[in-house]
């Protein structure tokens, strides 16, 4: 399949662009286009042929439900069986924004969307491109991260490209997302609302607005009640370390690793802080790319999977992550390095 790339303005839309990305989604395809947190690959989330593809493009486990987005309250009734007033409080006050809300389907949400639970996961999202796309399509979006399975998640047009190219017809480029991680998944479908994945909105934010707010904790076993729960995520090519504990330890740590790799002729990228930073070169990194500052959270969280996914083009062996304290933003940062990790985590 041959696929277009279609620079957009992220802020004002090109009318002829939207216009050529609804068609392709009326017509049952997959197009590719931004959000406020990463790039989402999106299909009528009300035709099931279609949104089958979701999962046949990104190698993606059926039992790992998708989020639907929409543009208006108004469809969003059309996918929810039931509102409880811990969700009206959540439109009120965090749509459009990076929050998903899961809440009782109706019987025009498919199984295969949901991997056959009884709630589905929606959100609204912030940014022009996706909400006019959506308004210009006329129908929800169904659209997980527009990269493939497991991968890190695309922050940028460039990234999907690298992923989907040859897979999809259109993908609508509007350059770097705003957030960069994936929406906080919220479960307001029963009394105590619950935190199923942490995300753009963090939990004390939505303390303030509902009061007690739970997160949740799954079992190995358990069967994924949203996108994320379940399968190992993120993850680039490399052997990746995350490193938790005070700055001068962890650059410690971090020199001596990249001392053991270099021995065994391994290639070793450091994501680190910006204040590690001038303390890590000179151990010599084959690659260091700084994540940001640790007091500016939204930095680290916007240049995440940037720098994750430059380790896989730069061909790192082996990859060691600085982790980040707890709390708002850096709990949903965590969550990724964890994962990316796949739970390779050195206290230190």
């Amino acid at each position: 399949m041959q696929t277009k790339r279609s620079y957009i303005d992220g802020v004002h839309p090109e009318a002829e662009l939207l216009k050529e990305g609804a068609e392709w989604l009326q017509a049952g395809e997959l197009v590719a286009f931004p959000t406020e947190t990463v790039y989402g690959l999106g299909a009528n989330a009300l035709d099931v042929a279609a949104c089958a593809k979701i999962f046949e493009v990104k190698g993606r486990p059926q039992d790992n439900p998708l989020i639907v987005h929409v543009c208006n309250r108004a469809m969003a009734n059309i996918l929810v069986d039931s509102w409880t007033p811990a969700a009206e409080l959540c439109v009120r006050h965090f749509w459009p924004g990076p929050l998903t809300l899961v809440l009782p389907k109706t019987a025009n949400v498919s199984d295969l969307v949901t991997a056959g639970l009884a709630n589905v996961a929606i959100r609204m999202p912030n940014h022009p491109v996706a909400l006019r796309l959506i308004e210009e399509t006329g129908l929800p979006i169904a659209a997980p991260s527009a990269n493939l399975s497991g991968k890190p998640s695309p922050t940028s047009g460039s990234h999907v490209w690298r992923d989907l190219k040859g897979k999809i017809p259109l993908i609508l480029d509007a350059g770097a997302c705003m957030v960069g991680v994936e929406s906080t998944v919220l479960d307001v479908s029963g009394e105590v609302p619950t935190i199923l994945r942490p995300g753009g909105v963090s939990k004390e934010q939505l303390e303030k607005v509902l009061g007690e707010v739970r997160v949740d904790k799954p079992s190995k076993n358990q069967v994924p009640r949203a996108p994320g729960m379940k399968y190992r995520h993120y993850a680039p090519h490399g052997e990746m370390i995350l490193m938790v504990g005070s700055s001068e330890r962890v650059v410690q740590r971090m020199g001596h690793e990249i001392h053991k790799g270099h021995a065994k002729l391994k290639k070793v990228g450091v994501l680190c802080t910006l204040e590690s930073a001038p303390f890590l070169h000179n151990r010599l990194p084959d690659l260091l790319f700084v994540l940001g500052s640790k007091d500016r959270p939204e930095e680290v969280a916007s240049s995440l999977f940037e720098g994750l996914r430059l380790c896989d083009e730069r061909g790192m062996d082996i990859i060691l992550a600085e982790g980040v304290e707890e709390g708002g933003l850096g709990t949903a940062i965590m969550n990724r390095l964890q994962k990316a990790a796949g739970q390779r985590i050195q206290y230190i």
